[in-house]
């Protein structure tokens, strides 16, 4: 596969310790189940399916947060990112915004004081926002402007493929659709691919090229977006839809 494609994900199968006592004796549970995708270049591959079906533990696992699995999870590009469904919980709100956007490249030890400045401005001015916002903090900011702040924040480190896990689900719906566009218009300009985790179909059917039906940790459909949506097979899929419609 190689130069086309930005990530593969083969018989994966992921687990967590639940239970146990202050003497020990956590069971082991599975929580992802043989689970097989790819994403291409320039790809956004959305993963559906209900609260717990096991769309953020997929996200983690892909980005080795969580490390108890078997299978093989195979990066064709450096520095994946995530934007979190919640703008403010993921922004240090005792920070300003220029601290927050050049944490990456400090931790990376990516260039020295100055050009980490100047790459927090340039970031800022992508996702729609002015120099003015660097010295802000969280608290200072709209939901919308600070989902922009963690749109700059996964792009600084020039990234190839960001997963977006309900990257719009805490906004107003006016907002959402600006957030849609901004995600659609760096997609473009930095040659992105996503992983778009959300429980709204409809977004799911403007944004994605194909998608993925997940239920109970295991995937039961995946196809392009207009086969899920025009021709379901699994009664799950249709039920989504149904729900949806």
């Amino acid at each position: 596969m190689s130069d086309n494609y930005v990530l593969e994900v083969k018989n994966l199968n992921a687990y967590y310790k639940v239970g146990g006592n202050v003497l020990g004796g956590k069971t082991k549970k599975q929580v992802l189940f043989d689970v097989n995708f790819d994403i291409k270049n320039g790809e956004v591959l959305g993963l559906v399916g209900e609260s717990g079906c096991g769309k953020t533990t997929l996200s983690k696992t892909i980005l080795g947060m969580l490390k108890d699995y078997d299978g093989h999870i195979i990066h064709h590009t450096e520095h994946p990112q995530m934007v979190f469904q919640d703008p403010f919980s993921s922004l240090n709100p005792s920070k300003t915004i220029g601290w927050i956007l050049e944490e990456p490249l400090r931790i990376n030890n990516i260039g020295d004081k100055l050009y980490r400045k100047g790459q927090a401005i340039e970031y800022l001015k992508k996702v729609g926002l002015g120099e003015e916002y660097i010295n802000r903090k969280p608290h200072q900011l709209s939901g919308g402007q600070r989902q922009r702040v963690c749109i700059a924040q996964a792009l600084i480190l020039k990234p190839k493929f960001i997963i977006a896990d309900e990257p719009v689900s805490a906004l107003d719906v006016t907002i959402q659709a600006q957030i849609l566009d901004l995600l659609n218009e760096v997609k473009e300009t930095c040659d992105l691919s996503y992983l778009f985790i959300s429980h709204d179909l409809n977004v799911v059917y403007q944004c994605c090229d194909k998608v993925i039906v997940m239920k109970k940790g295991c995937i039961v459909e995946q196809n392009t977006v207009d086969e899920i949506f025009d021709n379901p097979k699994h009664d799950y899929t249709k039920q989504l839809l149904a729900a949806a419609e």
